[in-house]
């Protein structure tokens, strides 16, 4: 078994014990930073007020990147097909699920067209 009795003596702090709470307070007490007069507790700052709701008509970064989406689907793909999927959504200025949501449609579509 491992003899690990020299881990105690590699783990000494270099600043040595502190000193005696005698020494600590009358330190503190000639410290420039120690406040004298009595502290009165600050009334708490009201709330600020809620951002305005954006104007109709008018978007903003936030709202162009809501999508409503909120469940992960992760999957495995060749590097090919991730190569064409990412030109197309470049190519169109789509999110790469939307891409994947018309293929979906467009894959129901066909079905449908076939099933008739």
């Amino acid at each position: 078994m491992a003899d690990a009795t020299r881990l105690k003596q590699l783990r000494r702090s270099g600043l040595g014990p502190p000193p005696p709470i005698e020494e600590a307070r009358a330190d503190l007490a000639t410290s420039p930073d120690v406040v004298t007069d009595v502290v009165r507790p600050v009334p708490p700052e009201p709330p600020a007020p809620l951002p305005a709701a954006p104007r109709p008509g008018r978007i903003d970064g936030r709202t162009l990147r809501r999508s409503g989406r909120t469940v992960q689907f992760a999957t495995r793909v060749s590097p090919e097909f991730d190569e064409r999927l990412r030109q197309i959504a470049q190519r169109d200025g789509v999110l790469l699920v939307e891409v994947l949501e018309r293929a979906l449609d467009a894959y129901e579509a066909s079905r449908q067209i076939v099933a008739r």
